[in-house]
């Protein structure tokens, strides 16, 4: 059968609308919690792009394209 996932367990596409406040609410929003936050993403993306076995471009190239588009917008900061 299967067993409940607690709220502070599930991810963020995982929770259901009227869900949202006390999920936010049970978030980590200190400054350790969100460098935490940021490795495990960072560590998610090397791991899926980039450390892999049969690599591609995909992980370089998602990379130059944001370099791209943020000095686009240093560049033009006008627009």
């Amino acid at each position: 059968l299967c067993a409940a996932v607690l709220l502070k367990d599930m991810k963020l596409l995982d929770v259901k609308l009227g869900q949202l406040p006390s999920w936010l609410a049970m978030r980590d929003f200190t400054p350790g919690g969100i460098l935490g936050a940021i490795r495990r993403g960072y560590n998610r993306y090397y791991n899926k792009y980039i450390d892999v076995r049969k690599g591609g471009l995909g992980g370089i190239s998602m990379v130059l394209a944001g370099y791209v588009v943020i000095s686009y917008i240093w560049s033009y900061s006008h627009l």
